[in-house]
């Protein structure tokens, strides 16, 4: 067996063995909240295997990032800097928020940029994440471990007796897998699984919680596997929400899948637990019929892997003290939902899921994904219902930004009452046909498109996206004409640089900011310029401002000198 099997072989053992294991305490991601976040991405190292350190991508650490904590009716301001070596994006997961701000494909950030895209929070309370979507490298990105998640806060859920109380009976699980090699390298070319499980960046991890009712926010953070979850002693657990929200009512299983990109928010009663007892939430994957992501039987190749087709441990739980407050009883209804029906929908779209035979990429409609192509143009107020069939050779999870949505029916069966509430991603399988319903209510943007796509980072990368805007016929922009004119002022500026309309009523829809070599330092969506834009960091010389108004998204190109 040469170096590389045995260092696969050991990681596997370390991850898969559960009887005498030695755990590592779970890491609970750092929290920011307030309106204004500061979040830096950039190449990094962590120490996750005896040796060598693993190069790693962070969000202000080493790997995964800080939980964001939005709460509901607040604009919030991200000042996202990118100090990695190649060009990103960071899409906001889930966020009802305008295409410029989305952080999908045509946002790209380069290297050594500023971003500052900003929003109001419209989303329910709920469990969101964020995460790169550069076309053709969200794979490598997300592997490499940049993202984190994000939890909404509203009146609403602060007034339901739930555990709250974050990173003590309230906590975000990030479930992923990772392959590495005999350097302790990220391997994620040679296969689309990894052969060992990460809970939030932590290797076998184990946490203790109190003896009470508990809420775990669980993200399926995977390239491409599905989880079967449930609990070691097959325990009832109960979901109360969604991708997009609270259910009306808590829901009792023993299992609940999970696909790539989807959230689910359970309860689980600790309260009939010994103090110092142990429970392991797992993945019941063994069985699953091929299509199921993770349920082909190699453990070598493009899709193999050691926890393919097999149940494995996913986190240790250790029962502790109760808290004081414990919430230790299960509230029989949460919230009203009032959903959309499929009687409510004023147009169908089809999309048919097609390729993916050897050699071919998956894609949508037999149709190539391209950034400069629109593939549909929805009315800004619309009601319309989506049906996406899958008639391949696997599952996919499809996920659409900008909305949450209502599945409507599954041609396999009924809706499950797990998935009954508000959904922005879902897992298709194969042969099924699911349709939904979404009202398109805002964010009107004929030039910046947002995606549908499958959410596996392969399929993904390979192709498997589509485009659409959110258009309002009564304002066509008259593209193409001559932008709006304005003049820099103090010309040479020191701390701050201010903008002058020649028409008083012209708005800026995009600002950009790059010195005399050409490299972008500040990208600044719909920026509000009446205080101007901050260069004090800037050192002294020629710098070019290009921008893009608002009414004919025309562009106009103004130097300056910074003293």
């Amino acid at each position: 067996m040469n170096i590389k099997n045995i260092c696969v072989t050991l990681v596997a053992f370390i991850g898969l063995t559960n009887a005498n294991a030695q755990y590592n305490p779970l890491k609970i991601p750092d929290t920011l909240s307030g309106t204004v976040f500061n979040l830096t991405v950039r190449d990094t190292f962590k120490q996750f295997l005896p040796g060598n350190q693993t190069i790693t991508a962070g969000v202000n650490g080493d790997f995964w990032g800080p939980t964001l904590i939005f709460n509901q009716g607040d604009t919030v301001h991200i000042n996202l800097q990118s100090e990695l070596n190649d060009s990103t994006t960071m899409h906001w997961h889930g966020m009802h928020l305008p295409a410029v701000m989305d952080g999908g494909p045509h946002q790209v950030i380069p290297p050594g940029t500023l971003w500052q895209p900003y929003w109001k929070i419209d989303n329910k309370a709920t469990t969101f994440w964020y995460h790169p979507h550069l076309h053709h490298h969200t794979e490598e990105q997300l592997s490499l471990g940049a993202g984190g998640m994000i939890i909404v806060r509203d009146a609403e859920e602060a007034a339901l007796p739930l555990p709250r109380t974050y990173g003590v009976d309230d906590l975000p699980l990030a479930l992923t897998s990772r392959k590495f090699d005999a350097f302790n390298a990220i391997d994620y070319t040679s296969s689309h699984y990894g052969d060992t499980m990460l809970v939030n960046g932590t290797l076998n991890p184990q946490v203790t919680l109190p003896k009470q009712f508990v809420r775990l926010r669980i993200l399926n953070a995977e390239m491409e596997r599905g989880y079967n979850l449930g609990f070691s002693d097959n325990r009832t657990f109960w979901v109360i929400g969604n991708d997009g929200g609270l259910l009306n009512a808590p829901v009792a299983l023993t299992r609940v899948p999970i696909m790539v990109g989807e959230r689910v928010e359970i309860l689980v009663d600790l309260g009939a637990d010994a103090i110092g007892s142990n429970v392991n939430l797992m993945a019941y994957n063994a069985g699953h019929p091929l299509g199921f992501p993770g349920a082909e039987p190699g453990t070598t190749g493009p899709f193999g892997s050691l926890l393919n087709n097999r149940n494995f441990n996913i986190l240790n739980i250790v029962v502790g003290a109760t808290t004081t407050g414990a919430i230790t009883s299960l509230p029989a209804t949460l919230v009203t939902n009032i959903y959309p029906t499929a009687a409510d929908a004023t147009l169908t779209r089809n999309l048919l899921v097609t390729d993916g035979t050897p050699g071919t990429a998956f894609r949508f409609d037999n149709t190539d994904f391209d950034l400069d192509n629109i593939n549909h143009h929805v009315v800004k107020g619309t009601t319309e219902m989506w049906t996406v069939k899958n008639n391949n050779i696997f599952g996919h999870s499809f996920h659409i930004h900008d909305v949450q949505f209502k599945i409507v029916s599954r041609s396999s069966g009924a809706i499950a009452a797990y998935e009954s509430g508000w959904k922005d991603s879902y897992y298709l399988k194969i042969g099924e046909t699911v349709s939904f319903v979404a009202k398109f209510e805002d964010y009107a943007d004929p030039l910046h498109p947002f995606m549908y796509h499958c959410h596996f980072a392969p399929h993904e990368d390979g192709g498997m996206m589509g485009q659409f805007t959110v258009e309002d016929p009564s304002q066509v922009p008259t593209i193409g004409s001559k932008g709006a004119t304005f003049t820099l002022y103090p010309n040479p500026a020191s701390t701050r640089l201010f903008f002058s309309f020649d028409d008083p009523s012209a708005k800026a829809y995009y600002v950009t900011v790059s010195n005399a070599i050409g490299r972008t330092l500040l990208m600044l969506p719909r920026p509000e310029l009446k205080n101007g834009i901050d260069i004090s960091n800037f050192p002294p010389g020629m710098y070019v401002v290009q921008l893009i108004d608002e009414k004919t998204k025309g562009t106009v190109t103004r130097k300056f000198v910074k003293e």
